[in-house]
């Protein structure tokens, strides 16, 4: 694969989200910097994908321009069939309200509010309640029902991490990005919220992107794309933890190597 090729989702179907031509640049002259390098790739619908690559390539920035919290500098980005390219503020904010879910690393939960209302804030915000049925379904699969009255300081980081991915799939979008969610979660409470996510795709149909550094979390999804300087660079289907382990220590040899000549 060519380090501008478009990659395509490995599951047949919709396109839930994609990237086309995507650049992302930072600054202005000498001190620019070229954080997203015309990216096109595909994300499938009902697709769980991880996006992996070595520190700075780009990752997270990608994943905010999928989720509209940033903006391109040149390209596109379509979710479903919208462009957000000259989409207003209002429609950008509807759109990351209702057909986008976001999961923080930091969980960014409300520190005095319960679980339940945690869960249902973005909602309440919008004046809407949730769908009673899909609510239940959610809250099952996350396994919190016991704990929906207690605040953020009363559960574990695992049970925080549920409660945020519950929150971002409350409203049922199109779409769940989750930029490092299990970056501060021990191997025990990983597994719980990989497992649920897994679960949302299998099961509910849900499309998910995550980025993370970690090959056991990768081995959870259908497809890994790799990044490196902005650029896409190689992508997995079907991820073992060791083959993505091997693929992100070339790509870090790689990144070692063209610091070295650079300098």
């Amino acid at each position: 694969m060519t380090e501008l090729a478009t990659t395509q989702p490995a599951a047949t179907g919709s396109t839930a989200a994609r990237a086309v031509g995507l650049s992302k640049i930072y600054g202005s002259g000498e001190t620019a910097v070229r954080a997203l390098d015309r990216v096109s790739v595909a994300f499938g619908g009902g697709e769980f994908t991880a996006v992996m690559g070595p520190s700075g390539s780009g990752k997270s920035t990608l994943m905010h321009c999928l989720a509209a919290l940033d903006t391109a500098s040149e390209g596109d980005v379509i979710v479903g069939d919208t462009s957000l390219v000259g989409l207003s503020d209002k429609a950008l904010t509807a759109l990351r309200r209702d057909r986008v879910g976001f999961v923080f690393q930091a969980f960014n939960l409300v520190p005095t509010l319960t679980a339940r209302e945690n869960i249902t804030l973005p909602l309440a915000i919008a004046g809407r309640k949730p769908d009673q049925q899909w609510y239940d379904t959610v809250i099952s699969a996350v396994g919190l029902g016991d704990r929906l009255d207690h605040k953020p300081s009363e559960l574990s980081g695992g049970q925080q991490q549920r409660v945020a991915c519950a929150r971002a799939l409350v409203s049922r979008p199109a779409i769940v990005l989750a930029d490092e969610p299990t970056g501060n979660l021990d191997s025990a409470a990983s597994g719980e919220v990989l497992g649920f996510l897994r679960r949302t795709v299998d099961e509910f149909h849900q499309t998910v992107i995550i980025v993370t550094h970690d090959p056991v979390a990768a081995a959870y999804t259908d497809r890994v794309v790799f990044l490196a300087d902005g650029r896409v660079v190689d992508e997995m289907l079907r991820p073992t933890a060791a083959a993505v382990l091997e693929k992100v220590k070339v790509l870090s040899a790689r990144e070692v190597a063209g610091t070295a000549a650079g300098g």
